[in-house]
């Protein structure tokens, strides 16, 4: 089995649209990717890989995500295309290259993409994705590469508004 775990970055401050790959999590979103990478962590979910928009906030979720599980920050994939719109199919292509060693993957990433991602791996997925939405998608495959456009089962999802 495969799982790919998507996140929506936590909460960012509301202004500096002109900077908009420089904007920062705000207080609530710190402690909103706290409380969801906890409940991970609870789950014993051990990410062999996390893979990372570069954009500011993007990374600071992944980080406080890393820390929580365990995850050297330092081994964080970068992927500009997470930031600059990696469409579905070309996103399908990376997770289908991943070494088939690796189990767990963690992508964060923005909306309306991250949206995208789900409706394109998971089977009827028409949630809503608020800010730090964590979903997770198991594939019956023991190859990457065998995943396939809807393929994915999810078995679960996590928003902020569960954990107030």
């Amino acid at each position: 089995m495969k799982r790919v775990i998507l996140v929506r970055h936590a909460k960012s401050v509301s202004h500096g649209y002109d900077q908009d790959y420089d904007r920062t999590l705000t207080d609530r979103g710190e402690e909103d990717a706290h409380t969801i990478s906890l409940e991970l962590h609870k789950m014993d979910i051990n990410p062999d890989l996390i893979i990372a928009s570069p954009a500011v906030r993007t990374a600071q979720t992944a980080r406080i995500y890393a820390e929580t599980l365990g995850y050297p920050f330092k081994s964080i994939l970068f992927e500009k295309k997470l930031y600059s719109g990696k469409t579905s199919e070309n996103f399908l292509a990376m997770l289908k290259e991943l070494e088939d060693e690796k189990e767990t993957v963690i992508v964060f990433g923005h909306n309306p993409t991250i949206y995208y991602y789900m409706h394109f791996l998971i089977h009827n997925f028409n949630d809503d994705v608020p800010t730090c939405s964590t979903v997770g998608i198991d594939f019956e495959v023991d190859s990457w590469n065998k995943l396939k456009e809807r393929g994915g089962q999810m078995v679960f999802r996590f928003i902020p508004d569960m954990f107030s």
